[in-house]
């Protein structure tokens, strides 16, 4: 009888143990599907995620996969990562969102598409570690610019808090997403990094060696996409490129900060 209850814990633990790695492995592949498309940034430069926009942002979100459903009242539901800047200017270790919304009037059917939201402050990244951000709400919300010029032409003072962009077949386009919900998960928290201690605030100040690989994976492929950014105001970027333009390799500040020449929030230079 002894030797089946040994028998009977040893099931159980392989049980748990196994559940545990299947969460995991969930997690790491939205971290991996996240990677996959920041990496699309740079492959229809016309039609993507300005730089200036990105060298601007405290946090950037990647919700892979979002799936939208309609039969009168529109519903969608994703679940993504987001990332901070860190006063180095690197990027932190991934955290874990769920994202939701709903709507009346969209079309019958259901698809699948990718969505990135980029935090110009740190108001809305704190509301979503707190409990719960709400696009328009809690934090004012716009359709994001696309392509390497349009911005200087729409927004140049990026004055929205987050902007919102979604990609299908490969290019992005800025999307209305007033009233979703963006909210921590907190057990895709747990599952990946293996402690139930890591709260958000824990996650984006801790070191990148604690992290799987795939986070820093992630970390990478953003970086590559803003290392030719300015890292401080008033310093230039480390790019040769000829073709790059003047807002992406000298202008532009990180963190909202106006650039030489340019007039601050009181209209003085």
């Amino acid at each position: 009888m002894k030797n089946m209850h040994i028998l009977a814990s040893m099931i159980m633990m392989a049980l748990i143990s196994t559940a545990h790695a299947q969460d995991a492995t969930r997690e790491e592949k939205r971290v991996s599907d996240a990677a996959d498309v920041v990496d699309q940034l740079t492959r229809i430069p016309e039609k993507s995620i300005p730089p200036s926009l990105l060298s601007r942002a405290y946090g950037v979100a990647v919700v892979p996969n979002v799936i939208r459903a309609a039969f009168g009242i529109g519903v969608s539901r994703g679940k993504g990562i987001i990332v901070v800047r860190q006063d180095d200017d690197s990027w932190s270790n991934p955290a874990f969102i769920t994202m939701t919304s709903g709507s009346l009037g969209w079309q019958i059917g259901a698809d699948s598409t990718d969505i990135i939201l980029v935090f110009k402050t740190r108001k809305g990244i704190d509301s979503i570690a707190n409990g719960k951000l709400t696009l328009g709400a809690n934090a004012s919300v716009a359709a994001g610019p696309v392509g390497r010029t349009t911005s200087a032409a729409t927004d140049i003072r990026f004055q929205a808090e987050v902007y919102s962009y979604s990609r299908s077949r490969g290019l992005f386009a800025g999307v209305a997403l007033e009233g979703a919900g963006v909210t921590m998960d907190r057990k895709a928290n747990a599952a990946y990094y293996g402690s139930t201690s890591m709260t958000p605030e824990v996650i984006f100040a801790s070191s990148p060696n604690i992290a799987p690989d795939t986070a820093n994976t992630f970390v990478q492929i953003l970086t590559a996409q803003t290392m030719r950014l300015p890292t401080q105001p008033g310093m230039q970027a480390g790019t040769t490129a000829a073709q790059d333009t003047a807002e992406e390799r000298g202008e532009v500040r990180t963190f909202a900060m106006p650039g030489p020449g340019e007039p601050d929030d009181n209209g003085t230079e």
